[in-house]
């Protein structure tokens, strides 16, 4: 009984996040009550107010269940683990661009919290985990652009917050042009062309770790010759 209890609360939990979802990317979050989702899930004011504080945590609440994928196949880099920090950066963009292209729901969330919202009165919070949010992203990018450096793939110099920015605005303004209209191009192909330049522009032509790989193949083809 506890558990069908507990099935059908979560049952009501996600009925009023499915309608928040479409009401806010039909009408935009500011025009949408909590009493236009009551209606469009079926259920009383009182029912979403047990499940959430107000507007501004039932909009975290969809915007977290949205990016579970996108979370999903993000990781923090490992040195011992990951090897070039360069392509590591590389593979998580295109995971992510991947993830943004196939998954509608969250190109839905995505489309609400970048076109849909105005971030003033109850919304502010939202505004500012998105950014607290951006920021442990440049500050991860930045951590593995020092570690670049210290491989010696990039130059000892090079301003690294500035370049985390850099393919943060890249990534950021892809997905944002993109959902303006899908069909204008392959995200997934232009994303990697574009994120590939750009990570490629970052390193030296030839480095320490650049010439370990390669060392072995060269080996090899020497052997092979023999």
């Amino acid at each position: 009984m506890v558990r069908r209890t507990k099935e059908e609360a979560l049952a009501t939990r996600h009925s009023i996040l499915d309608a928040a979802e479409l009401l806010f990317e039909k009408r935009g979050v500011s025009r949408t009550s909590l009493q236009d989702i009551a209606e469009a899930a079926g259920v009383t004011r009182g029912a979403i107010y047990w499940h959430f504080q107000g507007k501004e945590d039932l909009f975290t609440a969809m915007m977290e269940r949205a990016t579970m994928p996108m979370e999903a196949v993000y990781r923090p880099y490992d040195e011992a683990a990951d090897g070039d920090p360069l392509a590591f950066m590389e593979r998580q963009v295109m995971s992510v661009l991947k993830v943004a292209a196939s998954n509608r729901q969250m190109r839905r969330a995505l489309d609400i919290a970048t076109h849909k919202v105005e971030y003033v009165d109850e919304l502010l919070a939202v505004r500012d985990r998105r950014v607290e949010c951006r920021s442990e992203c440049l500050a991860e990018g930045e951590r593995v652009l020092k570690v670049a450096i210290r491989h010696g793939l990039i130059e000892a110099r090079t301003p690294t917050r500035a370049l985390a920015i850099g393919l943060h605005a890249l990534v950021d303004g892809l997905i944002q042009n993109w959902m303006l209209r899908p069909t204008a191009f392959d995200l997934v192909k232009v994303g990697r062309q574009a994120v590939k330049r750009y990570v490629d522009g970052m390193r030296v032509k030839t480095s320490p770790l650049r010439r370990r790989q390669a060392a072995p193949k060269r080996r090899h083809e020497a052997a092979v010759h023999a």
